[in-house]
């Protein structure tokens, strides 16, 4: 395994006037460097905080082994995570996991972000019904990043976001939703998952500049081709992000990304092709924030450096800051966050993928390992399981909440006139000595 390179620092960044700015990526070329660490940009709007990755509260600790597990019997290694009883977020009840995938799955958690989270879950459960499906420790942390930790932004985001989900039907959609037209879409729309980088994230490529929207669209259409992207982007959540974490030994939350760029200018940015950008772009930073770890643009020309221009204007100061754009002598930079065996020819790599027609259409991944999909399977299958349980007392917990929060208002409430009423008795007592007083002074002076 791989340690991480990554800045822990926080980087200050702000918007400019073109709702973006200068990430080290537009117009700058190959010359670019990693300015999502190092940069900070010039203002006209708010400000607003690039936080380290996401996965960086949550480095785990070395796991002592008891028993050194060949590698003849690596399935039995995988398998043995399933040895005993263990609750894991309150919804895994009834699987038998040991500590260490906990940990893997879980992560160790940041006690500041911790009580932050616990403070808009219940915010969130007073709200609305929260349910236990999207009541992740994670999931709340990423819309929290996403409006730096402002409660009441984050507040409407996420409840845009479950709205958004129930008419979507997003929690259906991969067992709904059948991409037939998936091989002759990718024929025309090269793309797809390919292996990890050295920190355990998956790693998507697409070839924009192969793209043939013509094609594209007598394949499927934009609503079909905008609801696949919906359903991978669940698989990557449910699926992708898990078996990472198993396969890294450590808690993987965020993608990195290669847009192979060659050929593509202005000429390619056209009205189909600027709503489909939109519409994702849209569907990736409203309803799945947080997930995009890098972004190298590679094959850059002077063509794409003048499309750049008006593409970045569309996207959040958030967003560019991790975005490095490339010309053609990208493989450095590359081999930097990934392996050559896992870049494919086509980008400067050793891989081809003969066996599956190509790297774009093998899907490789952790993913699809036999043992660890068994793994996330089985987490998956009883925390639907877990889920009709947890909804039957969500109304009764939400109750609860605010029975104990109305408690707390009337203890603070009673503390606060118990304090009142004791100055009040202090006052009389003061009063009366002062009455006593002044007595023995009118019966000194009738001496007199």
């Amino acid at each position: 395994m791989y340690s991480s390179k990554d800045n822990d620092s926080r980087i200050v960044i702000t918007r400019g006037s073109d709702g973006g700015g200068s990430s080290g990526g537009g117009g700058g070329g190959e010359s670019s460097s990693s300015s999502w660490q190092t940069s900070q940009l010039k203002t006209t709007k708010r400000t607003k905080t690039i936080h380290p990755p996401i996965e960086n509260h949550w480095q785990l600790p070395p796991v002592k082994q008891e028993k050194k597990i060949s590698s003849s019997s690596s399935s039995g290694g995988f398998k043995s995570m399933l040895s005993y009883p263990l609750k894991l977020g309150g919804t895994l009840k009834k699987i038998g996991r040991t500590k260490s995938l906990q940990q893997v799955l879980e992560g160790n958690h940041d006690p500041k972000d911790e009580q932050l989270v616990q403070s808009f879950r219940e915010m969130l459960f007073l709200e609305v019904q929260l349910p236990p499906k999207h009541n992740d420790y994670h999931t709340l942390l990423r819309f929290l990043r996403m409006r730096d930790f402002n409660f009441a932004e984050a507040k409407e985001m996420f409840l845009n976001y479950l709205k958004w989900r129930e008419e979507y039907r997003a929690d259906a959609i991969q067992k709904e939703f059948k991409f037939e037209e998936l091989d002759r879409v990718k024929k025309c729309y090269p793309h797809g998952f390919h292996g990890v980088d050295r920190n355990g994230r998956p790693v998507y490529i697409e070839r924009i500049g192969m793209i043939d929207l013509n094609e594209l669209l007598q394949v499927t259409t934009v609503e079909r081709f905008v609801r696949y992207h919906v359903s991978e982007q669940e698989k990557t959540l449910k699926f992708r992000y898990p078996s990472c974490s198993i396969a890294a030994k450590t808690h993987v939350a965020s993608t990195t990304s290669i847009l192979d760029v060659q050929g593509v200018g202005l000429a390619n940015f056209s009205k189909p092709a600027r709503y489909i950008f939109m519409e994702i772009q849209k569907i990736d930073s409203c309803y799945y924030p947080e997930t995009m770890h890098r972004l190298f643009i590679v094959n850059a020309g002077s063509g794409f450096r003048m499309l750049w221009k008006v593409v970045k204007a569309f996207l959040d100061a958030r967003t560019l800051a991790k975005i490095k754009v490339l010309g053609y002598n990208y493989l450095n930079d590359l081999l930097e966050v990934i392996d050559l065996s896992y870049l494919p020819t086509f980008l400067g790599g050793n891989c081809t993928c003969s066996d599956y027609g190509g790297c774009l259409l093998s899907d490789k991944g952790p993913w699809n390992d036999p043992d660890i999909a068994e793994i996330v399977q089985a987490i998956t299958t009883t925390d639907e399981n877990n889920n009709g349980e947890e909804e039957e007392i969500g109304a009764a917990s939400k109750s609860a909440l605010a029975r104990n929060m109305k408690i707390r208002g009337l203890e603070t409430a009673l503390a606060e006139t118990k304090t009142k009423i004791e100055a009040l008795e202090d006052l009389l007592d003061e009063t009366k000595r002062a009455l006593e007083g002044l007595a023995l002074h009118i019966e000194d002076l009738r001496g007199f």
